[in-house]
């Protein structure tokens, strides 16, 4: 073990953090944007080698290009959008938490919805995405967009309870994979599509489940725990590790075998976190009111989801 060790940017909490080259990016945050209100969602469009994210309370959805470094509205209002990810043909798929739906913007730039209830009733305020190789897209549905109007419309909760839900890719049905949350949030495939990892922030915990065949989940088991925070969303690199905003207590970063190994010491509560560049290994953060990024020497895992 490293006995603690903080380089500026990174705290090493074991060896493997170390070894891993996961220290040995940039020594500091490049601050890209400081002027939202709630800053999360952020998505990497490699074709135009621009960042896409969520400004929440503002209702509007920013856009950071990478060859020139300008910051432009890519849409206002935005349905008070929360979490963002590309399908496998690159197109935007957006959690609007204010219209309570799951959407997909086409390449003509047109919107098509995706996801608005479940078994008749609307869902509460979908969170974050994930696309499946299978084509289907998993999302984390709490309620956070509807206790008040902050980030949202304050509404009754339908469904009576905060689940995460598989969108089917042939027939559009939308059907809950999980449930037994108090606020689910973030959600990753492991590099091999093998485990579903969701972070639940009010139970402070995140848990991965087995993905059975026919798109089914096992019952799933605590991974990790911050007593003193809570998870936001969650990113893997190419090592398998997992990178987990922790809100106030910056960027945890987990060994496959569950160890926190290492931390990014980030300013402000961080909410979300995505890798992109060129290479891929550009990580993308966003907390509180900025939007942050640094080089490292790691790299995600595949941006866009392989055909199956």
């Amino acid at each position: 073990m490293s006995g603690n060790i903080e380089y500026g940017l990174y705290q090493i909490l074991d060896e493997r953090f170390r070894t891993g080259k996961c220290a040995n990016g940039d020594l500091r945050l490049e601050q890209l944007y400081g002027d939202c209100r709630w800053a999360e969602g952020p998505v990497y469009l490699p074709a135009w080698r621009q960042l896409i994210w969520s400004d929440i309370p503002n209702d509007r959805m920013l856009r950071w290009d990478e060859a020139t470094g300008t910051v432009g509205v890519f849409r206002s209002p935005a349905g008070h959008s929360n979490g963002n990810t590309l399908d496998r043909e690159g197109r935007l798929i957006t959690c609007e938490q204010g219209n309570r739906r799951v959407t997909r913007t086409e390449h003509d730039g047109s919107i098509t919805v995706l996801a608005d209830r479940f078994q008749g009733k609307r869902l509460n305020s979908p969170n974050d995405a994930v696309v499946h190789s299978d084509g289907s897209i998993w999302f984390s549905d709490p309620d956070f967009g509807i206790t008040s109007d902050y980030e949202g419309h304050r509404a009754v909760v339908e469904i009576g309870a905060c689940n995460v839900y598989r969108i089917d890719p042939v027939d559009g049905t939308v059907r809950m994979v999980a449930d037994g949350f108090a606020g689910p949030n973030g959600l990753v495939f492991s590099p091999d599509e093998q485990q579903l990892y969701v972070s639940d922030s009010r139970a402070r915990h995140i848990r991965v489940f087995d993905v059975l065949n026919g798109g089914r989940l096992s019952d799933g088991k605590v991974f990790a725990e911050a007593p003193d925070s809570s998870f936001d969303n969650l990113r893997f690199d190419d090592g398998g590790r997992l990178w987990a905003a922790a809100l106030d207590d910056g960027v945890h970063c987990y060994d496959p075998d569950g160890t926190l190994i290492g931390r990014l010491l980030v300013p402000g509560p961080v909410s979300n976190l995505a890798f992109g560049g060129p290479k891929n290994n550009r990580l993308f953060i966003t907390a509180g009111t900025s939007l942050y990024s640094l080089v490292m020497a790691v790299t995600g895992t595949h941006r866009v989801c392989r055909r199956g």
